[in-house]
């Protein structure tokens, strides 16, 4: 039986909730109605989509990979069902639009093609900036919405955000390396290892915290602002690096010499999300770009 859009809609809910009850409470439905939907997808793939444990779901990386094919599709059907819409009721005028670094290349790109074919007469102007600065521009008027990781979001009194995404941690090493041979990985053995160090969206500030729980300085061999980079110097040995699994990209020229694994312990999830101005009141263009990325994050 093939699966439905009804179970990857339950099956993305799981994933951005990370409870079946979370899941059940968001889409207002029972825990045996998720349950039985995840069951019977991960039945028709033939792979197990979760780790289950007492406490709750862990995604597996096949789990990982099958979420952005089923984001994809979800946001597919988005399309179809707005691509009838009347083109006297398609928005026109200007949207101001931020977005951080690493947020640009993995997660507005999609958002941002699905916006234009929606709203072809709005002309929209972007600013790339680090997540201080668009706040500030955010909470000022100049900017209408922003898209970026809201995992720290400093002044949440002014603004409002809305997940869009959430992407654990991993660990990508190069293929052959010592620690591929564990059953299981810890902080505790990356803390030796030299370190491919990303340098935006506070990835820095997240690894160096996580590596400095034990005692010692992240032996940093590389510091850069490229994904790109990151991925040819793991991939030649160069040293392992602490990556959200959203830049992930197994198919890349460099995917395949590239081992990404989980790391035991409590590591922080990223989350991606769109930022607006608390109490403002957005022009019609903010609205339907919030709208069109709460769509591709789930659509019902």
């Amino acid at each position: 039986m093939a699966f439905t859009l009804r179970q990857l809609q339950y099956f993305v809910a799981v994933c951005e909730q990370g409870t079946v009850s979370g899941a059940a409470h968001t889409l207002s439905i029972s825990q045996s109605a998720v349950t039985e939907a995840i069951k019977e997808l991960e039945s028709d793939l033939g792979v197990n989509l979760f780790e289950r444990h007492p406490r709750g779901l862990n995604i597996t990386h096949k789990g990982h990979q099958f979420l952005r094919h089923a984001t994809t599709i979800l946001g597919d059907v988005s399309d179809a069902r707005n691509a009838f819409r009347e083109e006297d009721d398609a928005a026109s005028g200007n949207l101001h639009l931020g977005v951080t670094s690493l947020v640009a290349g993995y997660v507005l790109s999609d958002i941002l093609a699905r916006y234009r074919r929606a709203n072809p007469a709005v002309s929209v102007t972007a600013i790339e900036d680090n997540g201080e600065y668009l706040e500030h521009l955010l909470i000022g008027g100049e900017l209408d919405v922003a898209v970026t990781i809201i995992s720290n979001l400093r002044d949440r009194m002014a603004l409002q955000a809305d997940i869009l995404e959430v992407s654990p941690y991993r660990l990508w090493l190069p293929l052959g390396h010592r620690l591929s041979g564990l059953e299981s990985i810890s902080l505790a053995d990356v803390s030796s290892e030299p370190i491919i160090m990303l340098t935006v969206d506070e990835i820095e500030e997240a690894t160096v915290k996580l590596l400095g729980a034990f005692g010692a300085k992240p032996n940093v061999a590389f510091r850069t602002r490229s994904v790109e980079a990151v991925r040819s110097l793991v991939a030649t040995g160069a040293g392992v690096a602490l990556l959200p699994d959203l830049v992930y990209r197994p198919w890349s020229l460099e995917g395949d010499r590239i081992d990404s694994r989980d790391v035991s312990g409590s590591l922080p999830m990223v989350q991606v999300g769109v930022v607006w101005r608390k109490g403002s009141s957005l022009p019609r263009t903010a609205r339907d770009f919030i709208a069109i990325a709460q769509a591709q994050r789930l659509t019902r």
